[in-house]
């Protein structure tokens, strides 16, 4: 199990991790920023240089899904992890991949007043051998109040436990938090667990169409950017009824006939992905007078949307973006295509 204390720049997460590891049987802390510290002595300046956060590199978040489920192998027990998540879509990563590995995550926000806040940051200590320590890392903290304060507006508190630590020593505060993960007022993250692929896969996806022919795309939750409706088919299942299934489970839509085959299209192996074949199915027009629309089913999907194939090339990644391209070619066209890699052969 994995207890993560969430919270603005400031909240008290370390102090109140280090106290917290005493008050939770079999518990280890874990801190994701030094896997962050360490990518800057690993990556080149270049590429360092491209982002704002070490959170933004896909490195960093993938390392922290790694190490973690390493740490929980060698020492098994509790993760108490102290690490501020503001962006949803890093969220919705870090603990599907979790998930994905069988681990759950119980999720506590620290969340003082903001003039408790602002006073916590500018007491904060900073390391006297650090250049410009003080005015750097202070202003940092103060530059993501409002990113904070975003996020608890949008999707923080409607999935975290808020703990509010404005009259609390750390140790009060680790004491309410061990008591809420004891009791169980700190509920286990409702995000899907699609475990990691370890070979070639099949996968089938569905393209749905609304009464100007844009196409449904969704967003995951449990994996970054938008995607297509569809997922990996089952041992012994017909691709095209794993691309219905899948429909119904992300969308809640039924369809009543097996939709037509559009594209097959050959993934190659890109570690540390495996690859393999993907299909995209034709699962015609949405019927606009019985309000067949797409009902989010919250563990899955974040969001969905009906769109052009014009806009769709700013929202999915180019190789995809070439599979629904051509495939809307072969549904002009009434003839099936093979790709690989996007490219029809």
């Amino acid at each position: 199990m994995i207890v993560w204390i969430n919270g603005a720049f400031g909240a008290g997460k370390s102090t109140t991790a280090r106290e917290l590891i005493e008050l939770i049987p079999n518990s280890t802390l874990f801190d994701p920023e030094v896997i962050g510290g360490a990518l800057t002595h690993l990556l080149p300046a270049k590429r360092l240089a491209e982002v704002g956060d070490f959170q933004d590199l896909p490195s960093w978040r993938r390392l922290v899904v790694d190490t973690a489920a390493a740490m929980l192998a060698e020492v098994g027990g509790t993760l108490v992890v102290p690490m501020t998540l503001l962006r949803q879509e890093y969220r919705d990563e870090i603990f599907g991949g979790l998930a994905a590995r069988r681990i759950t995550v119980r999720h506590v926000l620290l969340a003082p007043a903001e003039t408790i806040l602002r006073e916590r940051i500018a007491d904060r200590e900073v390391p006297p051998d650090l250049p410009d320590g003080e005015m750097r890392i202070r202003q940092w903290a103060y530059d993501h109040i409002e990113p904070y304060h975003a996020a608890l507006a949008s999707w923080l508190t409607a999935d975290a436990h808020l703990v509010d630590t404005s009259h609390h020593t750390p140790y009060e505060t680790a004491r309410l938090v061990a008591e809420a993960v004891r009791t169980g007022d700190v509920p286990v993250c409702d995000i899907v667990q699609t475990p990691e692929p370890r070979a070639e896969t099949l996968a089938a996806g569905v393209l749905l169409f609304d009464e100007q022919d844009r196409v449904l795309l969704v967003d995951p939750t449990y994996k970054p950017g938008w995607e297509f409706p569809g997922g990996v088919v089952e041992p012994g299942e017909a691709p095209a009824r794993a691309g219905m299934r899948e429909v119904v489970e992300e969308t809640g839509i039924r369809l009543d006939d097996v939709p037509r085959l559009l594209v097959v299209d050959w993934e190659a192996p890109a570690p540390p992905g495996y690859g393999g074949l993907r299909l995209l199915y034709d699962g015609g027009r949405l019927d606009a007078e019985r309000h067949q629309r797409p009902v989010l089913p919250g563990p899955e999907l974040r969001e969905w949307r009906f769109v052009t194939e014009e806009e769709a090339a700013d929202l999915l990644p180019p190789v995809r973006y070439e599979r629904l391209r051509w495939a809307l070619r072969a549904r002009e066209r009434g003839a099936a295509l093979y790709l690989e890699a996007g490219v029809p052969v």
